[in-house]
């Protein structure tokens, strides 16, 4: 399982690369392609499934939908690489069972449990980062010209299939 965290520590190692030179302006300004989202707010929701994570991960109940939603992450480039930096030095933890909560309806009526464990819900923070950064990816081919890793937001699965493909 170490190779899982490692694989998440250098997504957002890559993650807190692509926006370490952008400029604030940028970093929140509104992009056409993302539905007019900031690169700042994809930032933000990432930081905070990870914090959602950590918190489920002390209290043992995990609750995605009880996020914070801090305007400083998704404003402040510099804070927002300061939690990145923390969620990294944060994900070394021994795997343990957890009760995933949410609600699932549009009436907002009935809380639901499932039970998980640190491990997987770090399988879906790693895939749901990925996802947002390919978001990410498109909001900074329209606003900068800031180069990125070839692999940058593609899931591992798609670089396996790709590579496979071109042999």
């Amino acid at each position: 399982m170490m190779q899982l965290q490692q694989e998440v520590k250098n997504v957002i190692v890559q993650l807190s690369g692509s926006i370490e030179n952008l400029s604030p302006e940028d970093y929140s300004m509104p992009c056409q392609n993302l539905s007019n989202a900031t690169i700042g707010q994809h930032v933000r929701h990432i930081i905070e499934m990870f914090i959602c994570l950590d918190h489920g991960y002390q209290t043992g109940t995990i609750n995605y939908e009880n996020r914070k939603r801090d305007k400083l992450i998704e404003q402040d480039k510099n804070f927002a690489r300061l939690a990145l930096k923390e969620i990294h030095l944060g994900l070394s933890k021994p795997d343990k069972s957890l009760i995933l909560e949410g609600v699932y309806n549009d009436d907002f009526s009935n809380i639901i449990q499932f039970p998980t464990n640190y491990y997987r819900e770090i399988i879906y923070n790693l895939e749901h980062t990925i996802h947002h950064m390919a978001l990410i990816r498109v909001g900074l081919k329209e606003l900068t010209q800031v180069e990125l890793p070839e692999n940058y937001g593609v899931a591992s699965a798609t670089v396996k299939h790709n590579r496979s493909c071109a042999q």
